[in-house]
C-alpha cells in the first residue's frame, strides 16, 4: 500500500509539473496586459517603465523559472490589479466556492443516487421512464439560462429566496461559513441547486446502469432466494456494489465543481473563485489567473489520488498487483466466497491449509468486505 501511494504521489508531482509548463506558457500567448494598466495616452518610456517592473521584458522561460522557483516558496506572484499576493486573492475568495461546491454535490447525491436506484431496480415503470427523461434536461439546459429563471421564479415572482450574495457567516467548532445560518442557507440553494442540474442527471444515469448491471449477478438471485428483504437487498447488496463507480466519479465531479462554478457564481454574484477569474481574464491579470489555474489542477491532482486510494479499500481486486501468485488466488478465492456465499469454498480452504502463512491477510480482507 505504501509502495503504491508514493508511486501515485510521484505521478501526482509530475502532472503538476507539466501543467504548470502548459498553463504559464499558455497566458503569456495572450493579450498584452500593460495596454490594460497604463494610460492609453502614456508615453513610450513609461510603458517601458512598466514593462521593466512586472517583468515582462524577459524571456518567457526566465519568467517561468522565476515563477516555478517563487512556487515552491508558496509565493505565486502579485496581482497586477490589486497589487495583492494572488494566492491570497484566491484563498480569501475560496471558502465561498468550497461551500457551494459541497452544499451542491450533497443535492447531487441526496437526490440522485436514490432516483437512480429506483430507475434501475424497476425500469420499466412509469416513474422510472420519467426520471429518466427527466435526467436529459439536466444535460441539456443551459446554466445561465437556469440561473436566470431561479432567480426569475423564485427569488421575483414568488419572493421565497434571496437572489444574490453569499448570506449572513455563523461559525461551527472554529469554522466559519455560511451554510451554518438559516440566512446562509437560503442564498446558497439557488445557485446550488442551478450548479448541481448537470450533477444529478449524470449520477442518475450512472447509478442505473451499475443497478441494472448489479441485480442480474447470482449474488442478488442467491440473496433473494434467502428470503432477504427488498430492502436490505438494495441497502446492502446493491448499493454497496455500485459505490465503485460513483466514488469515482464524485471524486471527479467535485472537482469540476469548483473549477466550473465561474457561470454560476457570475450570474448568482456568488463571492468566490469563479468571479474572480472572470475578472482577471477580463484584466489580462496573469499571475491570478495562472495562480487560479494550479490550485484547481492540484484540486483535481489530488481528488484523483484520493478517489484512487479510497478505490483500494472499495475493490480487493485493485490490490493483487503486486501480490504473489499465492495470495493473488488466496483472494479471489475468498472475494468470491464473501459475494457469492456458496463459490469457490472447497478450493480456498485447500490453500490455506497449504498456505497458512497468508491466513492473517485473507483474514484482514474478509473483515473489510464480508459484512
Amino acid at each position: 500500500m505504501l509502495e503504491y501511494i508514493l508511486k501515485r504521489f510521484g505521478q501526482s508531482f509530475l502532472v503538476l509539473f507539466i501543467m504548470s509548463i502548459l498553463v504559464f506558457v499558455g497566458v503569456n500567448l495572450v493579450g498584452d496586459p500593460v495596454e490594460m494598466l497604463i494610460n492609453p495616452e502614456a508615453d513610450q518610456a513609461e510603458v517601458e517603465r512598466v514593462i521593466r517592473e512586472l517583468g515582462l521584458d524577459k524571456p518567457v522561460s526566465e519568467q517561468y523559472w522565476y515563477f516555478l522557483t517563487n512556487a515552491l516558496k508558496g509565493d505565486l506572484g502579485s496581482s497586477f490589479i490589486y497589487n495583492e499576493p494572488a494566492l491570497k486573492l484566491i484563498l480569501q475568495r475560496m471558502p465561498a466556492t468550497l461551500e457551494l461546491a459541497l452544499f451542491s454535490l450533497f443535492i447531487s447525491l441526496i437526490i440522485a443516487i436514490p432516483l437512480g436506484i429506483y430507475a434501475g431496480y424497476k425500469p420499466n415503470s412509469k416513474a422510472s421512464k420519467t426520471i429518466m427523461a427527466g435526467s436529459i434536461l439536466g444535460f441539456s439546459m443551459p446554466t445561465f439560462w437556469v440561473g436566470i429563471i431561479f432567480i426569475m421564479f423564485f427569488a421575483v415572482y414568488l419572493g421565497w429566496l434571496p437572489s444574490t450574495g453569499r448570506g449572513e457567516i455563523g461559525s461551527f467548532l472554529g469554522i466559519e461559513s455560511s451554510l451554518f445560518t438559516l440566512n446562509g442557507l437560503s442564498h446558497v440553494f439557488l445557485p446550488a441547486l442551478n450548479l448541481a442540474l448537470f450533477k444529478i442527471s449524470s449520477v442518475i444515469r450512472l447509478t442505473r446502469a451499475g443497478t441494472r448491471e448489479i441485480i442480474l449477478q447470482d449474488y442478488i438471485t442467491f440473496a433473494r432466494a434467502k428470503g432477504l428483504s427488498e430492502k436490505r437487498i438494495v441497502l446492502v447488496h446493491i448499493l454497496k456494489n455500485i459505490l465503485i463507480p460513483i466514488v469515482t466519479v464524485i471524486g471527479l465531479e467535485f472537482g469540476s465543481l469548483i473549477a466550473f462554478s465561474t457561470v454560476t457564481e457570475t450570474v448568482f454574484a456568488w463571492p468566490g473563485m469563479g468571479k474572480l477569474i472572470i475578472d482577471s481574464i477580463y484584466n489580462l491579470d496573469r499571475p491570478v489567473i495562472v495562480a487560479y489555474l494550479m490550485i484547481i489542477v492540484t484540486f483535481f491532482v489530488f481528488l484523483n489520488l484520493a478517489v484512487d486510494i479510497l478505490y483500494t479499500f472499495l475493490d480487493p481486486r485493485v490490490r493483487l498487483k503486486g501480490m504473489n501468485q499465492w495470495q493473488s488466488i488466496l483472494a479471489v478465492g475468498v472475494f468470491y466466497h464473501l459475494k457469492h456465499q456458496s463459490l469457490m469454498l472447497a478450493f480456498t480452504e485447500d490453500l490455506l491449509t497449504n498456505h497458512s502463512e497468508d491466513f492473517s491477510l485473507i483474514f484482514s480482507w474478509k473483515g473489510q468486505f464480508g459484512k
